[in-house]
């Protein structure tokens, strides 16, 4: 909850009239703009041009793909990997930005490698190389503007790992589950090492998104088992999964794990009860509305509950 929410409520608790609640909002400085405007402004700024100059690159490139040569296209996309590294060293106010921009730059250099020297491999390696060469990077950077994407790089590496160690499809059955076990575990270890690094720095939106990561594998696990004739343990594997991350989250009053998890174990028991149902007639279709419509407001009331408990004994 943020400030704002507290002023509502400590208002509304203590009845102040429109003179004292106004007098606690000048005393609490929330109506005031933020000492470190301009500090935010120049990181968004920093961040929106490094994003527009590798995007113009990108299509400069490929606009002038065909007239240039392999050393050329080599060339150019080092240079500016180089460029942007050796600028984020010298220029630590400009570290963010330029991180940012080698991160992408060494994601395009790895995949004109790719296309320029097809070998074979798999595509879960190219995203897994990205993401262990840049680790270095995103260590020196020390910010989530580079700890970001590089979760999402992770988190695709780990979910097409899973899906090319099933046999380059996705199968549900019990041949697939020490696959899918690895899979899901390797998710929820980046999950654990950056909510350790969040709980140090300060900066969550790293961790929230390999929330995001970890959540949609196991949904897509435990859903991908319901499309079966018999379900598979990848489905209760998941589930359980889920509803030990949902505790974790309940007991660390983590308003946005508790959300997007219990989004996850809402898809998966709304799909588990549209599996049991032949959806024979218009009743089974309004049944499992209204089983889906009461689980998700028990679900929002019991979160609710939940931070309202912990503003209490604040």
């Amino acid at each position: 909850m943020n400030l704002h929410e507290q002023l509502y409520q400590w208002t509304a608790r203590s009845g102040l009239d429109a003179r004292s609640a106004s007098r606690l909002w000048a005393l609490s400085g929330a109506g005031q703009p933020p000492a470190d405007l301009w500090t935010l402004l120049r990181r968004g700024a920093g961040a929106l041009a490094a994003a527009l100059i590798g995007f113009g690159v990108i299509l400069w490139v490929a606009a002038n793909w065909d007239t240039l040569g392999r050393p050329t296209r080599f060339a150019l996309l080092q240079a500016l990997l180089i460029v942007s590294l050796a600028g984020a060293a010298a220029q630590p106010s400009w570290r963010r930005p330029l991180g940012l921009l080698a991160f992408l730059t060494l994601g395009g250099l790895l995949a004109f490698f790719g296309q320029t020297y097809q070998t074979g491999a798999d595509v879960w390696t190219l995203f897994a190389l990205w993401a262990g060469l840049s680790l270095p990077l995103a260590l020196a950077v020390r910010s989530d503007l580079v700890w970001t994407p590089w979760t999402v790089v992770a988190g695709l590496a780990i979910f097409l790992w899973t899906q090319t160690a099933s046999g380059h499809g996705w199968r549900f059955d019990r041949e697939t589950l020490p696959v899918h076990a690895i899979g899901l575990c390797a998710s929820v270890a980046l999950n654990l090492a950056l909510a350790r690094r969040a709980s140090v720095c300060g900066q969550p939106w790293a961790w929230r998104m390999s929330v995001v990561s970890a959540t949609f594998l196991a949904t897509w696990l435990g859903v991908g088992a319901l499309f079966t004739r018999h379900v598979p343990p990848q489905y209760v594997m998941s589930l359980v999964v889920l509803a030990i991350a949902m505790g974790l989250a309940w007991w660390r009053r983590e308003v946005y794990a508790m959300s997007v998890l219990a989004l996850a174990m809402n898809i998966l028991l709304v799909g588990r009860v549209a599996h049991r149902i032949p959806f024979n007639s218009l009743w089974d279709m309004l049944f499992t509305g209204l089983f889906a419509a009461a689980l998700l407001a028990a679900t929002v009331q019991l979160i609710l509950r939940r931070v309202r408990a912990v503003e209490v004994q604040a």
